[in-house]
């Protein structure tokens, strides 16, 4: 068995280098049970040095030089040579409990893609109810968050991988077409929740509580169009780090 870490990454370079070093130290519950494991970024389109320190902490750095999360992960994807997929955002840390639990699923042979719920490396009171919202819609309609989501190499391709027609909550729409293909093939997609995967804050620090409710409003406005465009999605595309 062999796992792929697929890490895509805009401007990291604040963040890369330790969040490698964690996935590289969780990737022991899969070395203990005799599996391989590779660890791949995909540099999107970077100006600083992201690329240069991900080659010093031993990953494959790809490159995709459209900015746009969707086409980084596929990109990531499409070197990748393992059995299995883990898509883990570039500022966050999983810990070997839960690589062990992917790897229970994965060995029970019922399951065909799953997620985690996740959990804030600071305190923040609204932040903090948010991320628990989110928790229970996730576990309830079964939602992968896009800090962490696996899933049979195989299921990936026949999918088509992320879409390239959204540049936000692309996880979200990648998640309902796995929970399709699970049912038709009578295997399952899960939301583990033992372990949550710690990721950034760091947009509630950079983005004051007006542009997030601008970008809400203004999605809701437009019927979700704004999901459609980088321009339209600065919380994510203005290179703010």
């Amino acid at each position: 068995m062999k796992i792929s870490i697929v890490v895509p990454a805009f401007n990291e370079e604040k963040l890369i280098a330790s969040s490698l070093g964690q996935m590289k130290a969780a990737s022991r519950a899969f070395t203990d049970l005799g599996w391989s494991t590779e660890l791949i970024v995909c540099d999107n389109n970077s100006t600083d040095r992201t690329a240069e320190l991900a080659r010093a902490a031993g990953a494959m750095v790809v490159f995709e030089k459209i900015n746009q999360i969707a086409r980084a992960r596929n990109t990531g994807a499409k070197a990748a040579s393992g059995d299995w997929l883990i898509f883990i955002d570039a500022d966050s840390h999983p810990s070997a409990e839960l690589f062990a639990d992917v790897a229970a699923q994965i060995r029970s042979g019922g399951v065909l893609a799953g997620g985690v719920t996740v959990t804030l490396d600071q305190a923040h009171l609204l932040a903090g109810l948010l991320c628990r919202g989110w928790n229970c819609l996730s576990r309830f309609r079964r939602w992968a968050a896009g800090s962490f989501i696996f899933c049979e190499t195989s299921a990936f391709h026949e999918i088509g991988g992320f879409s390239h027609e959204l540049y936000v909550s692309e996880e979200i729409d990648f998640s309902n077409r796995l929970k399709r293909l699970a049912r038709r093939k009578s295997k399952r997609m899960v939301i583990l929740h033992r372990h949550p995967i710690i990721t950034s804050a760091r947009k509630i620090r950079l983005y004051s509580p007006w542009e997030h409710t601008r970008f809400l409003f203004k999605t809701a406005l437009c019927l979700g169009r704004t999901l459609r465009s980088r321009e339209g999605c600065p919380i994510w595309y203005d290179g703010r780090r």
